[in-house]
């Protein structure tokens, strides 16, 4: 078989974008452990109209064919913000990016990576990285070990073949991402018992929940903590005022107060955490469909999600007070908080911290202090466009 026999589409319109998507899931369901997601969410991610990631940056959207049948797809995008930023966090001057990769067989995979990478050349791009769909902050990485396992909420979830052929197409690893498994039916070490309360005696400092009631605000303050704690680290692109107010949209839903927290120093909003019940829970019992049933599932959950694994997907402290042990205090006593509220209010066994940068010292650190386990790793690859 030869690569004649494949046939790569560009995708141009609505009705692309939903067998794009409609592809994806397919490919999804044949994965182990996989979790399929709600098509609507899905297909919004890639719409210029509604994803707010097209005010500064492009895609081109590709599907392989062969013998009249949909094999693959694989998506190629640029992010201004992205070419904006120093080369030594990740991206800079010439980086694009590919993404939602799926394929039936290497040649397929092959092909599309080709098709992504001479995309990417032509809008002179001299570098690609990759798996990113559509952006870092959306879903980076392809799934390299922990595939014996369902994925938790905003998590991707690939067969573990792809990085053979991710590899195989002369990519090498740039960075890899790690998610920690944490059981907290058990209390913290006494090390962290001891900081916590060493916090709580510190009166300059102030532990209170996220407000839904005052949301769009809550939502604001951290998103602009996360702008400035995260700015030195790789991969990082600072979210837009219209990417703020979409994120705290899409999350609003999902928000808890018990288990959201925002950290004050003499009323100053310094760190925030943020954890997610697992929405998995009730998308895999709803096939990612909420019509003709899932709204019942669905809401039903929504009002109290008990039993629910918890998944802690961003945390972050001001850069002024980073590298401090009022930094470590605050920390510990934001994940002590929502540890209590997730085990006695909501049920919960365990949960899960990541992303977190392989070299991310500050994070990783507190993760072994927890004493939390990695159980997924997830790598973003890299190669020149020559």
């Amino acid at each position: 078989m030869t690569n004649t026999q494949i046939s790569i589409e560009a995708v141009t319109d609505k009705r692309g974008r939903a067998q794009f998507v409609d592809l994806g899931r397919e490919f999804a369901a044949s994965v182990a452990h996989h979790v399929p997601q709600l098509r609507s969410e899905l297909l919004e991610l890639i719409n210029p109209d509604k994803n707010p990631f097209f005010k500064h940056g492009k895609a081109q959207l590709f599907i392989a064919h062969r013998d009249g049948k949909m094999v693959g797809r694989i998506s190629a995008q640029i992010d201004e913000l992205a070419l904006a930023m120093p080369a030594e966090q990740g991206f800079g001057l010439g980086t694009g990016m590919f993404g939602y990769f799926d394929a039936a067989d290497e040649q397929v995979g092959s092909a599309l990576l080709e098709k992504a990478q001479s995309w990417l050349a032509k809008q002179g791009m001299t570098r690609v990285l990759g798996p990113i769909s559509m952006a870092m902050w959306e879903e980076p990485g392809l799934l390299v070990s922990g595939h014996d396992h369902a994925p938790m909420i905003m998590m991707g979830h690939h067969p573990a073949h792809y990085q053979g052929w991710i590899e195989g197409a002369g990519y090498t690893r740039a960075k890899t991402l790690y998610t920690y498994d944490l059981d907290i039916t058990k209390d913290f070490p006494p090390l962290v018992q001891r900081i916590v309360k060493s916090g709580k005696r510190n009166e300059r400092i102030t532990i209170r929940r996220v407000d839904k009631s005052n949301w769009d605000r809550d939502a604001g303050i951290v998103l602009s903590i996360l702008n400035d704690a995260w700015s030195d680290n790789w991969g990082f692109t600072p979210f837009t005022p219209e990417e703020v107010a979409y994120a705290g949209k899409k999350l609003k839903t999902i928000i808890f107060e018990p288990l959201n927290m925002i950290a004050e120093v003499e009323g100053k909003p310094v760190a925030f955490m943020l954890t997610f019940p697992d929405i998995n829970d009730v998308l895999d019992k709803i096939d990612g469909k909420l019509l003709p049933f899932g709204w019942f599932h669905m809401l039903r959950w929504l009002r109290g999600p008990r039993g629910s694994g918890m998944r802690v997907p961003l945390m972050g402290v001001l850069k002024e007070v980073q590298n401090s042990r009022l930094a470590s205090q605050l920390a510990f006593m934001m994940i002590n908080e929502i540890r209590e509220s997730a085990y006695t209010t909501f049920a919960s066994k365990r949960a899960e911290i990541g992303w977190i940068l392989e070299d991310n010292q500050g994070m990783v650190a507190i993760a072994d202090t927890i004493q939390a386990q990695i159980n997924r790793e997830y790598a973003i690859y890299e190669k020149p466009l020559v």
